[in-house]
């Protein structure tokens, strides 16, 4: 018998499987549980995701017919031969000598694309601009160029190098010249509207000449920054790119040629498989919308830059930001991005030597030893994957639409009412991580007990309200989603440098499995609020725990015990205690809620709580607040 007719015969064996079946099988898993409530994940762009996913929930994603890698809607991707990016990091050029110097140090450590930072206000001429670019093969790299306010300057100083040193070679560049952006973040163009899409024509008409120069650069990040969902981002980021296409194409521009002076700088979180949905979703939603501005269908292309965002990091236990990053880079590689920043996970202050190592070096261990650079959309083709694409793409549409109903990207944030929806999504993502339903490991979850961070500038715990003196409109507020957990705690260590840190005593008596339960919650639970904890491996009566609780000067005292058990020591131990510590029940005993409050019971700890809350009512009980 041949190979083949062995292989027939052994899936003859295994007839195929209905989605009634599978689902038969987990209904009588679950042994009665809500499946809905169990398996179906809620998510916060508005749409549910099912447990498991089959190949008939692809026959409605039309878009997947005939579409192949590097052609339209390229939902699978720009390229056709593989995923290569560009690995990039940016580098203050303050001082053009020393900026020089360390680019061509990186270069020799596998950066591809570099992006040169200049100062506020800081000025550059021909001399400065040759000697940042001495002995940087521009043939060979990438080059970004991100100033506040001199992108005209720039570019004619770059334009005119390359005119000189690399005529009738391609030189990938760009520069960051976004004035939508700008007046999305601070709440005002910085100079005058019609003059700055002026300078959109002009500086599109200059970089014509010069393939790869992008002379415009979309920020959408700075929304990823100011917690946004996902499929907000999306909306967002393509009412803003329509809108530079609106605006240039009724100046007389070619929009084909609007379309490649374009890229869009996304952020990039760590929900892993939603990102990666993400960047596939927004090449589909953007090729759409340039062909209805009359771009050639294969030149609808959405160049993309992604560079990991700040909104997930925390400051502290910071090498957690190593894990979220990486899964941020794998993200975006696998959503086939042309170019990636990793930032330092020291994010909050001057990188190091080391810092930036490891962050090139994430980069580069998933292209060159993980090979994601070798094959060109490795998620297509994944049902839930590409469920998820197809679900951001029509959420993502009705932000769109609300956005171009309301006049467009600008029109929209003038009125404020786009900033209020804003709020509202903060609003809710806020609640659920004082929940725990949306965990920052070491943050909100786990955290490091014996670290603390007094010594940290207060601003660094706080939301940054970005809107300038003047302005139009609101500006966008960023922040981080750790951060209020980060400043509550940030309140218990500069408390602790000039008084006694605030004591949670476990007192552990009982059943001993729900005992050590219940004292591991608890003490993850109180050391997430900067509190010192005390373990105990259990006591033999209400009175020795106590008697110990009051040496050790607890200000909380813990209950960690069995349900049934609690009614009979709660009592007890706050008549023993008389007022000298706040007693807290570990776990919500329902049956026994009432009893245990008519003895004196006011707090109770368990996995529903508002954990920031709490902690904060505990602060402002011992006088923190």
């Amino acid at each position: 018998m041949s190979k083949s007719k062995e292989a027939t015969k052994l899936f003859e064996m295994f007839p195929p499987v209905s989605t009634k079946a599978w689902k038969e099988k987990i209904m009588t898993d679950l042994k009665g549980a809500d499946y809905n409530k169990k398996l179906v994940w809620r998510t916060q762009e508005g749409f549910d995701v099912e447990p498991f996913y089959r190949e008939e929930d692809l026959e409605k994603l039309s878009y997947l017919l005939n579409c192949n890698p590097g052609e339209y809607p390229f939902v699978r991707g720009n390229r056709v031969h593989d995923n290569d990016w560009l690995v990039r990091q940016d580098i203050e050029a303050s001082d053009i000598n020393a900026a020089n110097k360390k680019a061509l140090e990186v270069l020799n450590k596998g950066v591809e694309s570099l992006g040169f930072i200049f100062g506020e206000g800081q000025k550059i001429g021909k001399p400065e601009f040759e000697a940042l670019l001495k002995d940087i093969c521009l043939d060979a790299i990438e080059v970004n160029f991100i100033s506040s306010h001199d992108s005209e300057n720039i570019t004619n100083l770059f334009l005119d190098y390359i005119q000189e040193n690399y005529q009738g070679k391609e030189v990938r560049a760009s520069v960051n010249f976004d004035p939508i952006g700008h007046f999305a973040l601070y709440g005002k163009f910085y100079s005058d509207e019609q003059k700055l899409f002026a300078k959109a024509k002009s500086l599109i008409a200059k970089a014509k000449g010069a393939k790869g120069f992008k002379a415009i650069n979309i920020h959408s990040n700075f929304f990823k920054n100011a917690g946004v969902t996902i499929a907000e981002e999306l909306g967002i980021t393509v009412a803003m790119g329509s809108e530079y296409l609106a605006k240039l194409t009724e100046d007389g521009v070619e929009p084909q040629d609007v379309n490649a002076s374009m890229r869009f700088h996304f952020g990039v979180g760590v929900n892993y498989f939603m990102e990666i949905a993400k960047f596939r979703a927004a090449r589909f939603m953007w090729a759409q919308v340039a062909e209805k501005y009359g771009v050639p269908k294969q030149a609808c292309k959405m160049h993309i830059h992604a560079q990991t965002s700040t909104w997930g990091k925390s400051v502290y236990d910071p090498y957690v930001n190593t894990l979220r990053t990486t899964t941020e880079a794998m993200s975006a590689a696998l959503g086939g991005v042309e170019s990636l920043t990793v930032d330092p996970f020291n994010f909050y202050e001057k990188a190091t030597v080391q810092s930036e190592r490891i962050a090139r070096n994430q980069q580069i261990i998933l292209k060159e030893e993980s090979y994601f650079k070798n094959v060109v959309d490795a998620a297509g083709g994944s049902y839930y994957i590409e469920t998820l694409t197809d679900e951001l793409i029509q959420e993502a549409w009705k932000v769109f639409l609300k956005i171009e109903s309301e006049g467009g990207f600008i029109a929209s944030y003038r009125k404020g009412e786009f900033q209020k929806r804003m709020a509202d999504t903060v609003k809710q993502r806020s609640t659920s991580i004082a929940l725990r339903k949306e965990t920052f490991l070491g943050s909100n979850d786990f955290p490091n007990f014996e670290e603390t961070q007094e010594d940290r500038p207060a601003e660094l715990f706080e939301a940054k309200d970005n809107t300038v003196e003047n302005a139009e409109t609101q500006g966008l507020v960023t922040y981080r989603g750790p951060q209020e957990f980060e400043r509550m705690r940030y309140r218990t260590d500069t408390w602790a440098k000039n008084h006694k840190r605030p004591v949670a005593f476990m007192f552990t008596y009982g059943n001993l499995a729900m005992r050590l339960a219940r004292s591991q919650f608890s003490q993850n639970f109180f050391a997430i609020g900067g509190f010192k904890t005390i373990d105990n491996h259990g006591f033999n009566s209400v009175e020795e725990g106590i008697k110990a609780a009051i040496e050790k000067e607890a200000d909380i005292v813990v209950l960690c015990s069995s349900d049934d058990e609690y009614p009979n020591i709660a009592p007890e131990a706050i008549k023993a205690l008389n007022g000298k510590a706040t007693v807290v029940v570990a776990g919500y005993p329902k049956n026994a809620v009432e009893e245990l409050e008519a003895a004196g019971v006011e707090h109770f700890i368990h996995v529903k709580s508002n954990v920031l809350e709490t902690l904060e009512n505990f602060q402002k009980q011992l006088g923190l607040m």
